[in-house]
């Protein structure tokens, strides 16, 4: 979906070291496909703008010429909300490759309907709503970096219910039922990421039983992730408003993972709302 990520997406796998074509007559593609002289990774990008663009060509055509050359290549569809790509287009003033002269909502519309079928055949649909360009980035990066390059990197990720599960998580897991700072007056303007708060949070009776079946858990669960080949996992730990518990479990569970050798990005999705 035009708006969706795109371009971003392109060039940060252009930067991991793919070769990366943009928009390329769609006829083209399948002779593409057929260079025996194409060594390493490839990124094809393509969307409604496309000269030729066909949606059935792309299904019957493009893509089992993709798998054929090989079969472990995937079609990525980037998606997102029709409210998010509306304002998307109208912060940046862009026109919708498909509205010209009328409204943002008719061109994502029409352009929904078109890709609707292509969606269906995707290997794997992204819905970039809540990222930022650097959370794309990073989303890129752990599902198309190498292992060479990257190895197996846990993203560790807090958020509050108020506003949804994150929508790339593995694993989700409740922590409210830890008692909240929040009805600390000395405590609520503060987060979890000062130590105040996590030892507020760590006092709870309930506290240490949970940390640690977690860890023993996720001891457990993470090598057999490594062996299945996955190079990523993202880790969503939620609370009510994002702030308190939620970011100082994670903030702990960051130590310990990193105690044991794991590499480790972190996220705080909600901290400042």
């Amino acid at each position: 979906m035009s708006g969706a990520g795109k371009s971003t997406a392109l060039k940060t796998l252009e930067d991991m070291g793919y070769e990366a074509v943009d928009n390329l007559p769609l006829r083209f593609l399948p002779l593409l496909l057929q260079d025996k002289d194409t060594h390493g990774p490839m990124v094809l990008g393509v969307d409604v703008r496309s000269r030729n663009f066909d949606t059935d060509f792309f299904i019957k055509t493009v893509i089992p010429a993709l798998k054929k050359k090989d079969p472990s290549a995937q079609v990525l569809f980037l998606d997102a909300e029709d409210e998010v790509l509306r304002r998307r287009f109208s912060e940046t003033r862009r026109k919708h490759p498909l509205a010209q002269d009328r409204q943002v909502r008719d061109g994502i519309l029409q352009e929904r309907e078109i890709l609707a079928n292509l969606k269906k055949h995707a290997d794997l649909v992204m819905d970039s709503s809540e990222f930022s360009i650097p959370d794309l980035r990073r989303w890129m990066k752990q599902h198309y970096g190498t292992k060479e390059e990257h190895g197996f990197v846990i993203h560790l990720t807090s958020f509050s219910y108020r506003y949804g599960l994150p929508r790339d998580a593995d694993l989700v897991f409740d922590v409210r039922f830890l008692k909240n700072p929040h009805y600390d007056q000395n405590l609520r303007d503060s987060t979890g990421q000062q130590p105040e708060v996590v030892e507020y949070v760590k006092s709870d009776k309930s506290y240490n039983g949970f940390a640690n079946n977690l860890q023993d858990m996720l001891l457990q669960l993470l090598p057999r992730y490594v062996d299945e080949g996955k190079s990523y996992l993202t880790i969503a730990i939620g609370c009510t408003g994002g702030k308190h518990r939620s970011v100082a479990v994670v903030e702990e569970l960051a130590k310990f993972l990193k105690s044991k050798s794991f590499k480790i990005s972190l996220q705080h999705r909600d901290i400042r709302l």
